[in-house]
C-alpha cells in the first residue's frame, strides 16, 4: 500500500485500489448510506481545509500536543506491562495508524525496544480483515498482539473487535486507545476527552490514505481490505508534522492521570441525547471530540452539541469553526465526560 508513512514506522496490510474508486460528494454519499449502501463501499471527497481552519489546527497542535504526548507515554507503558518486550502493535486504520506510530516511537525512545507495528482494517458491521490477522499470526505469537486505536466514541469499534476476534483462539481482544472518554477500558492514556490534533484532518495527517474499503468487485477472497492513496495531496501532507511535533514533547515521566469523576457514563450520555432529540438509530449520534470532528468533516451534520461546562474550551475551536463553515446549529447539553457530540442529519426528514 503506497502511503507517506515511513516503512520503518508501520507496515500497512491494505490492498492499494488507487484509481479504481471515485470519491463521492458528501451529500450524495450520505444519501446512499441512509438508503442502505454500506459506508465501506464508498469513499468521501476529502475535505480541503480553509486557511482559517488550518490556522486552528496548527494552534491546536501547539497547544495540546503535550497532552497527547503524555497520553501516548502512559499508554505505551501500560502496553509493555501487559505484553512485555515482545509486544506487537496492530493499529486500526486509519485514525489509529499515526497514533500507533507514536506509541512505537515512544517505546523505542524510552525503553529501547523496537516493536513491530502493523495497521489493518476493521469495519463496523463487516468485521476485521481476517487475511491481515492471519498474516500477523503467521509471524508472531497471538498473546503478544496488541490492537490499538486513537480514541473511543460510543465503543462501536471496540465491540466489533471483540466479536471478530472470537474466531481466533488465543488472540487477545482488548483494545488500547490513547483517549477513552467513553470509559470502556483501563488500557488507555487518558479517560479525558482530549483534543488529539490528528482527528482534525483526514488523509493529510494519516499518510495520505483513505478510509478502508470492502467491496466484492474490488476486494477478492484472498485480498486485504482496500484503500486509496491520495498522492495528489502530497503538498498538503502533514502526517509527520503531527508525529514529529508530538514526539518532541515525549518525556520519561508523564505523571499519573487524574481521572475525571462524578460524571455520567458514556452509555448514559448517548441515551440522554437519543431521548432528547428523538434519535432511534445510535449511528446518528457521534460523541467526543474525535467523532464529532469526523461528522463535521465527512458526514452531513445536523447539530453540534457542546457540554455547557466546556463551552469556552479552546479544544473545541476547530469544531466550532467547522460548524460555522457548514451552517450547523450549535446547542448545549450536559454530556458527561464528553466535551461535545455531533448529530448526523437524517436526510429523509429534509
Amino acid at each position: 500500500m503506497k502511503s507517506s508513512f515511513h516503512p520503518e514506522d508501520v507496515q500497512l496490510l491494505l490492498k492499494d485500489i488507487t484509481g479504481q474508486l471515485d470519491p463521492l460528494p458528501t451529500q450524495e454519499r450520505e444519501k446512499r448510506i441512509q438508503a442502505g449502501t454500506h459506508y465501506s463501499e464508498m469513499l468521501p471527497l476529502e475535505y480541503r481545509p480553509t486557511p482559517a481552519y488550518i490556522s486552528l489546527y496548527e494552534s491546536s497542535l501547539e497547544q495540546f500536543g503535550q497532552s497527547t504526548a503524555d497520553a501516548v507515554a502512559r499508554l505505551a507503558g501500560r502496553i509493555l506491562r501487559e505484553k512485555g518486550e515482545r509486544a506487537v502493535l496492530v493499529s486500526l486504520a486509519r485514525a489509529g495508524t499515526p497514533l500507533g506510530v507514536l506509541v512505537k516511537r515512544y517505546i523505542r525512545w524510552k525503553y529501547g525496544i523496537n516493536c513491530p507495528h502493523y495497521s489493518i482494517s476493521i469495519i463496523r458491521d463487516r468485521g476485521i480483515d481476517r487475511n491481515a490477522v492471519e498474516y500477523i499470526l503467521a509471524r508472531h505469537r497471538a498473546e503478544d498482539i496488541q490492537f490499538l486505536d486513537g480514541w473511543t466514541g460510543k465503543g462501536v469499534i471496540y465491540r466489533e473487535l471483540r466479536k471478530a476476534i472470537a474466531a481466533f483462539p488465543g488472540l487477545p481482544d482488548d483494545l488500547a486507545v490513547v483517549a477513552d472518554p467513553a470509559g470502556l477500558t483501563e488500557l488507555c492514556g487518558t479517560h479525558e476527552d482530549i483534543l488529539i490534533a490528528s482527528s482534525c484532518l483526514n488523509c493529510t495527517v494519516c499518510g495520505l490514505i483513505s478510509r478502508t474499503v470492502l467491496r466484492e468487485d474490488l476486494i477478492g477472497p484472498g485480498d486485504f481490505h482496500g484503500a486509496v492513496c491520495y498522492s495528489e495531496l502530497a503538498p498538503e501532507d502533514r502526517t509527520y508534522e503531527f508525529i514529529d511535533a508530538v514526539e518532541r514533547r515525549f518525556r520519561a515521566d508523564p505523571g499519573e492521570e487524574i481521572r475525571p469523576a462524578g460524571r455520567m457514563s458514556g452509555t448514559e450520555a448517548v441515551r440522554k441525547v437519543s431521548e432528547a432529540y428523538g434519535i432511534t438509530d445510535p449511528n446518528y449520534i457521534k460523541p467526543g471530540i474525535g467523532e464529532t470532528t469526523r461528522v463535521l468533516l465527512r458526514r452531513v451534520p445536523w447539530k453540534l452539541l457542546i457540554d455547557p461546562d466546556r463551552k469556552d474550551s479552546p479544544e473545541l475551536r476547530h469544531v466550532l469553526q467547522l460548524a460555522r463553515e457548514k451552517g450547523t446549529d450549535i446547542e448545549y447539553m450536559e454530556l458527561g465526560n464528553y466535551k461535545c457530540c455531533g448529530l448526523i442529519r437524517k436526510l429523509s426528514d429534509v
